[in-house]
């Protein structure tokens, strides 16, 4: 085989997929998770109704540690993303991260939902804790009357006394 041979079959894009198990909007579709390897970097476009915006770039910024993230605007509808390790590159790598991707991803779409979903109750909760239950008068304002209070009746003069020495008696 030839240099230029071995260059091109190298420099040559490999297509990898995923069947990746996401309900699209509330059906029972399996969105199919694809992604293309290069030599130094994984590649894969999203489908904005399968996988929000807010949840694709959860899932980049959850990656910016360890990978140059590149997002693209492909398609109305789509978002182009491209992972390019800090590090040491390799397919299996490459595969792997294509693979913690799609997993962020979903992890990030439940999030969401469940965000969505539990929002009345967590105001409802931001609320009582706020506007319920309030007191009359400020805490400190109470606590510093019952310290001078106590010094009072202690202490009429109000002379201080070292706490290392016992009053006589």
């Amino acid at each position: 085989m030839s240099n230029e041979a071995a260059v091109a079959e190298t420099t040559e894009a490999r297509k990898g997929a995923g069947a990746v198990a996401a309900p699209v909007n509330g059906s029972a579709e399996v969105a199919e998770f694809s992604f293309e390897l290069s030599a130094d970097e994984v590649s894969f476009p999203l489908d904005e109704s399968i996988y929000p915006r807010d949840a694709i770039f959860g899932a980049a910024y959850l990656f910016i540690d360890r990978c140059y993230v590149f997002l693209t605007r492909p398609a109305d509808g789509q978002v182009g993303v491209r992972l390019r390790p800090k590090g040491e590159r390799g397919e299996a790598l490459l595969e792997a991260l294509a693979g913690e991707f799609a997993n962020e991803l979903l992890n990030q779409v439940l999030r969401a939902r469940i965000a969505q979903s539990t929002t009345k109750i967590r105001e409802f909760y931001m609320q009582r804790a706020f506007f319920e239950n309030t007191p009359t008068h400020s805490t400190i304002d109470a606590l510093l009357a019952e310290l001078d209070e106590e010094e009072l009746a202690d202490d009429p003069l109000e002379i201080s006394v070292p706490w290392e020495e016992e009053p006589s008696a």
